[in-house]
């Protein structure tokens, strides 16, 4: 097969890159890493989230559905009140999974993302 090493990266589709830079790099915090005239790369640990417009290259714009982007946080709690202090909107309620704390929201363009944090110990027996 085509012996895949690891995901490196995610696209979120934007129609506006300013204001997807501003989110990602101001409301989320994250550290930006690299950037072209049609998109913006931000790191987060482990995989790259590069935010462009599609319709740029002719592709049709299409946001990433509920969950897509799960950010991994120390505390959901604060991470949630700290996001909403800064505007952003969640839908629904903190869920506990019963492995993990999580909360979902949008990017402006509507990509669903959620923050989480996982208390329990991983299928494999890693710890969190």
């Amino acid at each position: 097969m085509i012996d895949a090493q690891r995901v490196d990266f995610v696209v979120a589709p934007t129609r506006d890159l300013e204001k997807a830079i501003k989110f990602y790099g101001e409301t989320l915090g994250l550290p930006r890493s690299n950037d072209h005239a049609q998109w913006a790369e931000f790191e987060t640990g482990n995989i790259t989230i590069a935010v462009g417009n599609p319709e740029s290259v002719g592709w049709e714009f299409a946001a990433l559905p509920k969950g897509s982007i799960a950010l991994r946080v120390p505390d959901v709690a604060s991470a949630r009140a700290k996001l909403e202090d800064a505007g952003v909107e969640f839908s629904g309620e903190t869920i506990d999974s019963g492995v993990c704390h999580m909360a979902f929201f949008s990017d402006p363009d509507g990509n669903g993302l959620l923050i989480h944090h996982r208390y329990a110990p991983h299928a494999d027996g890693r710890q969190p």
